[in-house]
């Protein structure tokens, strides 16, 4: 039986003995072992290690030793390298190095699986389904660089939001951007995950960090071939070590970073004091003799010959001693390089060219060593592993470029010929390697997957290594498919050609990877950190995606596929810059090379949309999806073209075959509810917002529209519980916020609904929908003044905001500034985003200066739209500018034509809750019309239901047909009523003239005409007022005063009517003229 171990093994202590005795380095080791003996909160102790020395210097290697070390000390480690490309992937890489250790970081592990999921589900161009919603402003607005087709995946040929905007236009763009993404995803930090995934991820991070902290004595992170990612992880550590705007990186990690440049003073603010700066040199010749002495060589000749062609460089050292040369006559001819020399004391054929065949390719597994190699070197992996210039690289091996780079031209320059038979063979097999990955993978997935992007870019850098001229064509046209993927794929794979043109020494494919890693690297690329957030100044003069696609398309490089590939992707980029036009002439472009394109098609549909030319939209959607029938993120689009074109029905058909493809996806079932709640078909609505949400119980977007859903069907309790579960979600989201601020609006809960819109400015200042809801809220409390204010800060930020100009236009008309409201309805109607409302509140404001025509015709033009409109609230919709044109027509005098308007209104909207005035509307106009018994019959009705308006009505429906003193007691049961109702004094003037002159209460009808007057009402108020007094001069026995015991048909006083309506024409009249 075994006896128990009470401690390491001899075996054990042997390796570690030998790693004390690190030759050449031993002093840098020591002083990284003795910081963990110095307590974290001892100024001594230092937080940042930064290596740095040329290449071949041993920096891996010392980080390698470094890391064993921490481990002994009981620390948690991870290592990273240039592998990572972005921040999102250190963290993905941190992540799983812990978790394979048994510290698993499952929060952070959720969020970046959301990260991936999002990013894939961001587009460029806009799905602005909600721009103007029946509930109010805070469901978006124009999306300059929209992510809303949630859960459709990828859509290459639109792109992923993270690889596309830059900082400028997201800071000129911030509320829209951030309003669209928030009516989309289903978390408000899915928007920052799009936007900037590192402000998202970084903290959960350093929260799971501390409580790991709490588990082991140390954590140590290790960031080799640094200079080949600080560009994007620099600014990120710096922040993380040195502020707190991720929460603060526990004390209890050690960082270490290892790259050939020195510390950057610049970026870090100085030499920070918690920093030692190990600066690695080359052995000097009494090291080098030290490590080739522990290798047992030690003749002489040898080891000057080590020492000449090593230059004191660890890693040739160790290279050229691994045989363990011993005959001076080994040395041979003193011009050839370490390499040459390697090769020549390695005695066995066999390995020799195994070691030359595994320098081709960029990395090494076991699949891919045995691709390169012959049938009797396959059991040399092993062997070829343990080599001191073969170093970890993405789960397998890779050379090191001070041993690689002799190798490959040692190759290049002996026999071309291999050279390219080698390369072209090892294209294949990566190129069966992605056809095996393609299998069951639909085309526009599939740069999605790393496994298959790296595949296909080490196919290209083999195809161009075998043959530069003809396969750059197709090595280009790869570029411009990772630029649709994001920065991130295009810098990888600009680096396949700069790589490939220096390995091959091919001056035209070294140039084109050169410039292209210029252009992607430029000005501003990459600021977030993030590595994909790239930037493009205006025009693509700066650095990003479209700078890399302008030099392709200037270049002569590209066959015609690929231009026009190049084409499609820079009209995309166009488009979220703003500059629709112009995208659309890229479009027509790509077109033009490549009528197959569907993702020209679709891309220019987008724009299309964007532009609100919907025929066309549809139009170019459709063709897509023929050319690429059964795409899901194609049908959604096509789907929402359709309903915005107001073909409702067909856009629920639409969706019906997307979810047929996926119909686990949350997102096409939650719009298909928004399309049957249109169609009234709520009950269908209500299944798939409920359906949505049970496949995502915090899915933000399908809780609001199905909140929105319930409480248009009276079911405001329920509607209200998802909004509260919504804020329980996500209780700091400014969107949220203003969503229930705007549903208390809509309810009519204005106190409520101004506390939960200031909240969300609170959270955003710059929120221009909350700006806009609260404007409108204290608009109906009366505050126009602060409504002004509110709804010119939401215009100033978003200045094509149709919602908040129409509305804006209404406050203007509420505080008689007519000119400036028409201004607002005209830009409102320029932009087309409001439609038949704003046609609506243009034509109120002409009527309020006199302009009856004006108004007219924008009242007809307003029932036509609303008419078509494909809406479940259509007759309500329509019913609106019906009332309103029957007023004007009365007004102007026409009651025949007012009461064929109001004939055409449907008696659910004629019943519903306008149904007061609409009657009393009616009553008038049939009086007018000299229908007296029917108008007398409809104020009996509207007695019945509206007791005010009703006695009003009967009134002067018994005036007309009976005379003033006959309705006397009418008119005393109106002013009854009138004191009994809590009125304020403009309105109660209002009412109170018409009354106290049929009364003929000359000091109260003096008194409310001089309130009414003051108040500087609309010409369309005036001549309502004028109307009623003048019936009354009209009526019967109008001379006999009322309650006197005059007979009637005698002559009394009228020494108040008469003034009164003489003045009351003399302010219309004069309203009118001031706005002619």
């Amino acid at each position: 039986m075994a006896q128990r171990r009470s401690g390491p093994s001899m075996a054990e202590l042997i390796q570690r003995h030998a790693r004390t005795r690190f030759v050449g380095r031993g002093g840098e080791l020591a002083s990284f072992r003795a910081n963990f003996d110095i307590p974290h909160d001892d100024p001594g102790h230092r937080f940042l290690f930064h290596l740095h020395g040329s290449a071949g210097v041993g920096k891996t290697y010392l980080v390698r030793e470094m890391r064993r070390a921490a481990e002994e000390r009981g620390a948690l480690t991870a290592y990273l390298d240039e592998s990572v490309g972005s921040v999102p992937e250190a963290l993905a890489s941190i992540s799983e190095q812990f978790a394979r250790k048994g510290h698993p970081l499952a929060r952070l592990d959720r969020m970046l699986a959301t990260y991936r999921e999002r990013r894939h589900e961001a587009v460029l161009a806009s799905l602005p389904g909600d721009v103007h919603p029946p509930a109010g402003p805070s469901a978006g607005g124009r999306a300059v660089a929209v992510a809303s087709l949630v859960g459709l995946g990828a859509v290459p040929g639109l792109g992923a939001l993270t690889g596309v905007i830059d900082a400028g236009q997201l800071a000129g763009a911030a509320d829209q951007v951030w309003a669209s993404l928030s009516s989309r995803f289903r978390n408000p930090d899915d928007v920052r995950l799009v936007l900037a995934p590192q402000q998202v991820l970084t903290p959960v991070l350093t929260r799971e960090l501390a409580e790991v902290a709490a588990e082991v004595p140390w954590i140590a992170l290790f960031f080799d071939t640094y200079e080949r990612t600080a560009p994007f992880l620099d600014t990120w550590l710096r922040d993380l070590m040195t502020t707190e705007e991720y929460g603060g990186l526990t004390p209890r990690a050690v960082v270490t970073v290892a790259g050939q440049r020195p510390f950057d003073s610049a970026c870090w603010g100085g030499r920070p004091y918690f920093m030692a700066d190990v600066r690695l040199e080359p052995f000097t010749d009494g090291e080098a003799r030290e490590l080739l002495a522990a290798k047992q060589v030690t003749d002489e000749g040898v080891v000057t010959e080590i020492l000449r062609l090593s230059r004191g460089l660890p890693v040739l050292v160790s290279t050229l001693a691994e045989n363990q040369p011993t005959d001076p006559g080994d040395v041979g001819d003193p011009s050839a390089t370490a390499v040459e020399r390697f090769l020549k004391w390695e005695r066995d054929p066999v390995r020799r060219a195994a070691a030359l065949a595994c320098a081709l390719p960029r990395r090494l597994n076991e699949d891919i060593f045995l691709a390169a190699v012959g049938e009797e070197a396959a059991g040399l992996y092993g062997w070829l592993c343990d080599l001191p210039f073969a170093t970890p690289k993405d789960g397998g091996i890779g050379y090191h470029d001070v041993v690689r780079v002799p190798m490959l031209r040692l190759q290049h320059t002996r026999s071309p010929h291999r050279w390219r038979e080698q390369h072209a063979a090892l294209a294949r097999t990566f190129a069966g390697w992605r056809a095996e990955a393609e299998d069951g993978v639909r085309p526009d997935k599939l740069w999605e997957s790393a496994a298959w992007r790296a595949l296909r870019l080490e196919e290209t850098y083999h195809e161009l290594c075998a043959s530069p001229h003809a396969a750059l064509p197709g090595a280009l046209a790869t570029v411009v498919d990772a630029c649709r993927e994001g920065r991130t794929a295009a810098r990888r794979c600009a680096r396949v050609l700069a790589e490939a043109g220096e390995d091959t020494d091919d001056r035209e494919v070294r140039d084109w990877g050169s410039r292209l890693r210029a252009a992607l690297s430029g000005a501003g690329a990459g600021a977030d950190g993030d590595g994909d957030l790239h930037a493009d100044a205006g025009g693509g003069e700066g650095g990003g995606i479209r700078a890399a696609l302008g030099l392709l398309i200037d270049g002569t490089g590209l066959d015609t596929a690929g231009r026009a590939a190049a084409h499609e992707v820079r009209g995309r980029e166009l488009y979220n810059a703003g500059e629709n036009e112009a995208a659309l002439a890229e479009y027509d472009r790509s077109l033009a090379l490549d009528p197959g394109s569907y993702l020209a098609y679709a891309g220019r549909g987008v724009n299309h949309v964007e532009l609100h030319d919907y025929a066309a939209a549809v139009a170019d959607l459709r063709r897509a999806d023929e050319l690429a029938p059964g795409t899901p993120w194609v049908l959604g689009w096509y789907a929402e073209a359709l309903r915005r074109s107001g073909r409702v029905e067909e856009a629920v058909g639409v969706l019906d075959r997307a979810l047929a493809l996926d119909p686990a996806n949350a997102f096409l079932l939650a719009c298909r509810g928004v399309c049957r709640h249109l169609l009234a078909a709520y009950t269908e609505a209500l299944a798939d917002f409920d359906r949505a949400l049970e496949l995502d119980g915090d899915y933000l977007w399908a809780l609001v529209r199905r909140g929105r859903l319930l409480r248009a069907t009276g079911r405001d309790d329920r509607g209200f519980a998802d909004l509260d579960r919504a804020v329980e979600i996500a209780p700091d989201s400014d969107w949220i916020a203003s969503e229930r601020g705007d549903a208390y609006r809509v309810a009519g809960r204005y106190e409520d609904a101004e506390r939960e819109l200031s909240r969300a400015l609170s959270l955003r200042p710059d929120h221009a929908s909350a700006l806009a809801g609260r404007g409108n809220v204290r608009h109906r409390m009366g505050r126009h003044t602060e409504a002004l204010a509110d709804l010119d800060r939401a215009v100033a930020l978003r200045p094509a905001y149709g919602w908040a100009l129409t509305h804006r236009a209404v406050v203007n008309r509420a505080l008689r500034r007519h000119r400036e409201s028409l201004a607002d309805a005209d830009r409102a109607l320029e932009l087309g985003s409001q439609g038949a409302w704003a046609y609506e509140q243009r034509a109120r404001t002409a009527l309020a200066m006199g302009r009856v025509n004006s108004a007219l015709a924008d009242l007809e033009r307003c029932a036509a739209l609303t008419d078509r409109a494909d809406r479940a609230d259509r007759a309500d919709q329509t019913g609106v500018p019906l009332y309103a044109a029957a007023r004007a027509h009365l007004l102007a005098g026409d009651p025949e034509a007012a009461l064929g308007a109001l004939d055409r209104l449907t008696p659910a909207f004629a019943g519903g809750a306008s149904a007061g005035g609409i009657l009393l509307l009616r009553c008038d106009a049939l009086r007018r019309a000299g229908r007296s018994a029917e108008a007398l019959a409809a104020a009996e009705q509207l007695r019945v239901t509206n007791p005010l308006r009703g006695a009003f009505a009967y009134a002067l429906a018994v005036t007309a047909t009976d005379g003033a003193w006959a309705a006397g007691p009418a008119w005393r049961e109106v002013a009854e009523r009138l004191a009994a109702v809590d009125f304020g004094a403009g309105k109660r003037a209002f009412w109170s003239v018409t009354c106290a002159a049929a009364l003929g209460d000359g000091p109260l009808l003096d008194a409310s005409l001089d309130t009414v007057l003051a108040a500087e009402c609309g010409w369309d108020e005036l001549a309502e007022l004028t109307g009623y007094l003048t019936e009354l001069t009209a009526a019967p026995g109008t001379d006999t005063a009322p309650g006197t015991d005059t007979a009637p048909g005698t002559d009394t006083d009228t020494e108040y009517l008469a003034p009164a309506l003489a003045r009351l024409t003399a302010a219309r009249d004069a309203t009118a003229a001031r706005w002619e």
